[in-house]
């Protein structure tokens, strides 16, 4: 069992779908359950050491599969990751191509979000107080860097950068919609990456992704249209990649961080935190935790 003192000093973040908890080396594996202000996340933690890294991964869509993209909590989420002590995050995620040159069973780590989804709650600010996060550069270059440098020797074809639409599902795109998006010159087409991206900079964690190219969207009208069992088969063809990739990658994340993920917050939060109201502060207390102050 995992050592109540390497729990405490986890820093490090999964999220991805069943099965990626089972990187092989994981040791001390333990569940964790992780109340927020927000509501439950989509799962207990499981918790482990990697190398000497200890790391918590969460299923986004809950052991079984049985959340959909808009009924995630992406805030708890992120908050129950923020708790537990993470500062880094690294999200696997399916998701379709808009272009010829990113091929079914590629890899891509985006540096961009594009966002068309309708009913995401993807701030923790609000209720008394306002701030403004830039999101320019959306994700850790850092993380980015090395996900991507990691990713690149697992025998797979991996694209640095590109853009990923985040739309809001559960569908999938209409032709009309899919040649519309593909005009935009977006590069993957997924349903989950824009809030979690958006709440860890609020959050203060670095925050990567590795998307998980399953097919072409419905505007590659040469190809089969895209279908769940299309998505899911090609998913579970590429988990033992993506465990590599996260065996690699995690003992190798330096535990000091040199970026601006750390103190997104400096400068962003324009209300008088000391006249914010007492239910506000208790929902940000682990997110603006001394602000207070």
């Amino acid at each position: 069992m995992m050592s109540k003192e390497k729990r405490s000093k986890i820093r490090i973040g999964v999220i991805g779908g069943s099965g990626l908890y089972q990187i092989e080396g994981l040791k001390e594996v333990v569940t964790r359950s992780v109340s927020t202000p927000y509501g439950s996340p989509s799962d207990d933690f499981i918790c482990g050491v990697l190398e000497g890294a200890p790391v918590a991964f969460l299923p986004r869509h809950g052991r079984g599969h049985t959340i959909l993209p808009s009924e995630i909590n992406f805030r708890a989420n992120i908050y129950a990751f923020k708790k537990i002590g993470v500062e880094q995050i690294i999200s696997v995620s399916a998701v379709g191509s808009m272009k010829e040159k990113i091929e079914p069973g590629d890899f891509l780590v985006p540096d961009q979000f594009f966002d068309r989804t309708q009913n995401r709650k993807s701030t923790y600010f609000g209720g008394g107080v306002a701030a403004h996060v830039a999101m320019a550069q959306p994700v850790c270059p850092h993380l980015s860097d090395l996900l991507f440098s990691i990713a690149s020797k697992s025998g797979k074809r991996v694209h640095r950068g590109g853009t990923y639409l985040c739309i809001e599902g559960p569908q999938f795109s209409t032709q009309g919609e899919s040649r519309v998006y593909r005009s935009w010159g977006v590069d993957v087409i997924g349903m989950t990456n824009l809030p979690e991206a958006r709440l860890a900079r609020e959050a203060e964690i670095c925050y990567a992704s590795l998307a998980l190219v399953t097919d072409y969207d419905c505007w590659n009208e040469n190809e089969v249209s895209v279908t769940t069992e299309m998505v899911i088969q090609r998913l579970l063809e590429n988990v033992a990649a993506a465990k590599k990739i996260l065996g690699g990658l995690i003992p190798r994340i330096p535990k000091e961080r040199d970026c601006v993920c750390g103190h997104a917050l400096e400068g962003a939060i324009v209300t008088d935190l000391k006249k914010a109201p007492r239910k506000a502060k208790k929902g940000l207390e682990w997110l603006l935790k001394g602000r207070f102050q």
